[in-house]
């Protein structure tokens, strides 16, 4: 920003702390902060339709203080192929073996798609017309998930109760409670990772940057999630592989090697504990879960599913030889049920798209949504993913495909150039 007049400096200032704000508030919507079904639909459907809405408004405000939308599309089987996806999703209605269930985990869906879209697009806008501003999304959301982690850290010790989960009966308390499954704030805490190791890029003072980051790494280590911690683990490694300063790579090293085997056994071979380990090689119960539907339950609607994010007739799926499932623990699995072949072969060609995409960006761009990209599909294995019913994991994935998605216009037409004047007469049109 040290290059832009002082006005555009207080301007970017400002919104820099709105995306901040409506980020965060967007991302507290997905946790069930009351026990009273009511509040928790009035945060989730409710607060996100206003968040949604300010999203817009943000962007508009952009554009009418100096820049137009000369944005034009690239990459488009991406959004195209999850456009169609949600189409078929909506379709989907006419044959739902709960329709309600259906249209409200597909309007939420649908709501996060739409301030995905407008939030990429305020910081494209801002790319192209304010040459020079220091607003990036990997710290806006590294920074959204350190507020958010560092309630729960806080709130571990203030109301135990609230903020842990006693599993395998009893016998483990894992941090997220009644507030968030422990699997997905432990993606969360991976998607913060991702993003705040490039503040360690761009910061001189690194000493705020790498306290976050440990506190989010607690925050993962209290939550006990076996797959987030390998996701955040493969992200380190990324980046190690990535940097060239050899002090950093250093010392990253040494950090990883000093807490990882402690990790690897408490989180993921669970103290060495025979039962337990046993229990975390056939994933939970998942495997035999994903053998009963596949064989079981495709076979009564191989093509087009049971309707979006239904996986059986009933409430709950269940067979003979597995507990029962109200969704399937597995995002490519879940569309497999719910919207058959077809909406898988939709999903598969979709995400072979994005990456194709990714890839082909510039350096900055690449790391950052491979670094975000490695924990949410890491969490779409065993959790709700990228398809499955609604979470923040959604959300984040929408926001990788808009960025894959916009390019500058070069070409402007004779009246964009003439209300781009008018606006700022700075810039050389």
């Amino acid at each position: 920003m040290e290059t832009l007049p002082i006005s555009h400096q207080k301007f970017l200032k400002t919104i820099n702390s709105q995306l901040f704000i409506v980020l965060l508030l967007m991302v507290a919507c997905f946790f069930t902060w009351s026990e009273n079904v009511a509040i928790t639909r009035a945060i989730k459907v409710v607060g996100r339709m206003g968040v949604m809405f300010s999203s817009i408004l943000i962007y508009q405000k952009i554009i009418r203080y100096g820049s137009i939308n000369s944005l034009a599309y690239k990459n488009i089987f991406s959004p195209i192929l999850y456009m169609t996806y949600l189409m078929l999703g909506f379709i989907s209605f006419s044959w739902s073996t709960n329709p309600g269930f259906s249209a409200l985990q597909w309007f939420m869906t649908f709501q996060s798609f739409v301030f995905a879209y407008f939030f990429v697009k305020s910081l494209k806008i801002l790319d192209i017309y304010f040459e020079g501003h220091t607003i990036r999304l990997y710290h806006l959301l590294g920074n959204t998930v350190f507020i958010l982690q560092l309630v729960f850290v806080i709130g571990m010790w203030v109301a135990p109760d609230v903020f842990f989960r006693l599993t395998d009966g009893g016998e483990e308390a894992r941090l997220g409670g009644t507030l968030m499954n422990p699997n997905e704030l432990g993606m969360l805490a991976g998607v913060g990772c991702a993003c705040l190791i490039f503040d360690l890029y761009r910061f001189k003072n690194k000493v705020w940057t790498i306290i976050k980051i440990l506190i989010i790494m607690y925050a993962l280590y209290m939550t006990g999630s076996r797959s987030s911690l390998i996701g955040v683990l493969l992200i380190i490694f990324f980046h190690i592989n990535q940097t060239k300063q050899k002090t950093l790579k250093f010392s990253i090293l040494a950090l990883v090697a000093m807490v990882a085997p402690f990790a690897v056994y408490t989180v993921i071979l669970k103290g060495g504990d025979q039962e337990r380990l046993e229990e975390v090689m056939s994933l939970t119960g998942r495997l035999p879960f994903w053998k009963a539907l596949i064989t079981e339950g495709l076979p009564r609607e191989p093509l087009f599913g049971f309707g979006f994010m239904r996986i059986d007739y009933k409430e709950f799926f269940q067979s003979a030889h597995t507990y029962p499932g109200k969704m399937t623990h597995n995002t490519f699995m879940q569309v497999l049920m719910n919207l058959g072949f077809v909406g898988f072969t939709i999903v598969l060609f979709q995400v072979f798209f994005t990456v194709k995409s990714i890839l082909s960006e510039q350096k900055e761009t690449k790391l950052m949504l491979i670094g975000i990209l490695i924990p949410i599909v890491i969490n779409s294995f065993t959790e709700f993913g990228i398809f499955g019913e609604s979470n923040y994991g959604i959300m984040f994935y929408q926001i990788i495909i808009f960025s894959i998605a916009f390019r500058n216009n070069n070409h402007l037409t004779r009246p964009q150039k003439i209300i781009l004047r008018k606006k700022r007469p700075d810039l050389t049109v």
